[in-house]
């Protein structure tokens, strides 16, 4: 009698797949140091560079958690806005929203706060957290 084949990942008894940590940045510079670090530590990161691209995600992904760079200001506080309205279901509403920017961005910093963004970070305190904001994101904690 032939053995059974090993089980492979995709044969995992969850029936929920891994946490995805979705991401906005606004230079290739951020994407690829935030795509490493998430892969250095076996962490799901996929882009989103546009809100076509989020729609896509929201419905390809197990999406817990989106981090957003200011320096794209309209893209990011749009972001905030559509997984923070009433329009939004229980699980978009439920997603971590962290944003990062400039520290002389206070109003921007702000008004992503006042949107509803979970965190709100200066991008030195991101650059210099981003592993363990990642390792935390990655294990599916939402808040």
């Amino acid at each position: 009698m032939p053995e059974a084949p090993s089980p492979t990942p995709s044969d995992s008894t969850s029936s929920q797949p891994s946490p995805t940590v979705l991401f906005l940045a606004a230079d290739l510079i951020w994407a690829t140091r935030i795509k490493a670090t998430a892969e250095d530590l076996g962490v799901a990161a996929r882009p989103v560079r546009t809100m076509e691209m989020l729609e896509a995600r929201l419905t390809d992904t197990n999406a817990t958690s989106l981090l957003l760079d200011l320096e794209k200001p309209a893209e990011a506080l749009a972001m905030i806005t559509r997984l923070r309205s009433a329009a939004a279901t229980p699980r978009e509403r439920a997603i971590r929203i962290i944003v990062w920017g400039p520290h002389v961005a206070r109003d921007l910093l702000q008004q992503a706060r006042d949107l509803g963004a979970d965190e709100v970070l200066t991008r030195g305190a991101f650059d210099h957290h981003l592993p363990e904001i990642l390792l935390k994101l990655g294990s599916g904690a939402t808040r």
